[in-house]
């Protein structure tokens, strides 16, 4: 008698579930995928996407506007929102039809179930659905993503999400946008181009606190010269209720008591796991103090028959990441625990105005453990830069003093995400620094400034770089 087929379900399809059902699939299980709503979940249906397709118009829009300085007159720009809504949708559906993902998934015979509502366990080894069949399966991958975190005051209800701005069918004349991460930057930035009022609130000393400091103040004092009212360390939340505007948040800072009020209150206060309603405590899944789904480097759960990846398990919450953990996951499902996650380079980034990304560490991350050399190229001083009359930004390159290599990459400015990429691969490599110097990038382009920034650092290492670099780039 052959080993009978182990048999894996993965809960979820956003890029983690539908990783790890190719991979289990792949590798001889028999494989079910069950996603509560659309295939290709919120990466593809209701965040990146979308966020990315209005930042596009935001884009254009700004393109017009810049138009008259060379020389083309437009007669100006009129946004029809429900117009745009429809591209955004059509966009959302190419995506989808064309994910190759999927055509992979059919090709190596993955039962799919969709839109079946939320999945919860009812044994150790079984799990049911409202429209979809009850399932039993040996393995289990839990890749449900995550959801808007909710705040606990009075009149929560009356705020909206990332997500409501697909369902507003005109562009709002003012918004509170709480919270000044990633995704509250990115709003505030699209929404503040379609020509919305912004108030954007962040509890901490800086929006996009991640970053590094000097990217974050770029990207504040742009944001500020855009128009947008920003609202750091602005206190505590008391409640939110209806006003003659729309919607009044009353908050409190040092015992004073303020309010602000707009069309729209948006809350982006943070992503949390959605694991509500999955009935965890049945196959004996534990959760961290955040709510995440607890893994091993495996990322096997509490329960040895259940894996997890991607957004659920609350590490970096990237599309790459979850792609990678979906399949380390799956691997060792149906394998056993034969591949630890590697911590790979991430590089992250914003689609704002100015768009911002960084790879590796900050600045200030750098020198708690490293001696180290930064090198910064100005914007206003690169020749594509000046053609494209997009003068606002700079690069950072930090070095490591010892061993000339890479640590950290960050960019303000047009095209910052595309030339990041170029530091990670430098970095992923181990590359020294005045070997990424040397590479002859071509001219003039967005991503060569890299090689200015590097040929800066190789000399301020005293390092010599053999052919001489162009003085500009």
């Amino acid at each position: 008698m052959g080993q009978a087929m182990t048999s894996v379900i993965v809960i979820g399809a956003g890029p983690a579930g539908v990783m790890a059902a190719l991979r289990a699939a792949e590798l001889g299980a028999e494989t079910t995928l069950v996603t509560s709503g659309e295939f290709g979940g919120m990466a593809a249906n209701d965040g990146p996407v979308p966020v990315r397709t209005l930042a596009h118009a935001a884009r254009l829009l700004r393109g017009i506007r810049q138009s008259e300085q060379y020389g083309l007159t437009t007669g100006g720009a009129a946004i029809d929102y429900p117009r745009l809504l429809s591209r955004v949708s059509d966009v959302v559906r190419e995506v989808r039809m064309h994910s190759t993902l999927r055509q992979e998934v059919e090709r190596l015979g993955v039962s799919v179930h969709e839109r079946t509502g939320p999945a919860r366990f009812i044994d150790s080894h079984t799990v049911e659905t409202d429209h979809g069949p009850r399932l039993q399966a040996d393995r289990f991958i839990i890749a449900t993503g995550g959801v808007s975190r909710q705040l606990a005051v009075p009149g929560f209800e009356l705020t909206s999400t990332h997500s409501d701005a697909w369902a507003l069918t005109s562009v709002p004349p003012s918004m509170l946008v709480i919270g000044g991460g990633a995704t509250g930057a990115q709003l505030a930035s699209v929404f503040n181009a379609f020509g919305t009022r912004i108030d954007l609130f962040q509890s901490g000393p800086r929006i996009i606190p991640l970053e590094d400091e000097d990217v974050s103040a770029a990207v504040a004092a742009a944001f500020r010269k855009a128009g947008i009212s920003i609202h750091e360390s602005f206190g505590v939340i008391e409640s939110f209720e209806k006003s003659a505007v729309g919607v009044r948040m009353n908050y409190s800072r040092n015992g004073e008591h303020l309010s602000a009020e707009a069309a729209l209150a948006v809350v982006a206060t943070g992503w949390v796991a959605n694991t509500s309603g999955l009935n965890l405590a049945e196959p004996g899944v534990a959760v961290d103090d955040r709510g995440f789904v607890r893994v091993d480097p495996y990322l096997q759960t509490t329960a040895p028959h259940v894996h997890a990846a991607g957004d659920v398990i609350g590490h970096m919450m990237l599309v790459p990441q979850a792609l990678q953990g979906g399949f380390v996951a799956a691997t060792n499902a149906v394998r056993g625990p034969t591949l630890p996650l590697q911590d790979a380079v991430g590089p992250t980034g914003g689609f704002t105005d100015p768009d911002y990304a960084q790879v590796g560490l900050t600045e200030a991350k750098a020198r708690e453990s490293h001696d180290i050399v930064v090198s910064v190229v100005p914007f206003d001083s690169t020749t594509r830069t000046i053609i494209d009359g997009h003068t606002v930004g700079f690069c950072k390159l930090i070095v490591d003093r010892a061993t000339c290599r890479i640590l950290g990459c960050h960019v303000v400015g047009e095209g910052a995400v595309e030339i990041v990429q170029g530091a990670a691969i430098a970095i992923a490599a181990g590359m020294r620094v005045d070997d990424l110097a040397r590479v002859p990038l071509s001219f003039p382009t967005y991503t060569g400034i890299l090689a200015l920034v590097a040929a800066g650092a190789a000399r301020d290492l005293g390092l010599m770089v053999n052919w001489q670099a162009p003085t500009v780039q």
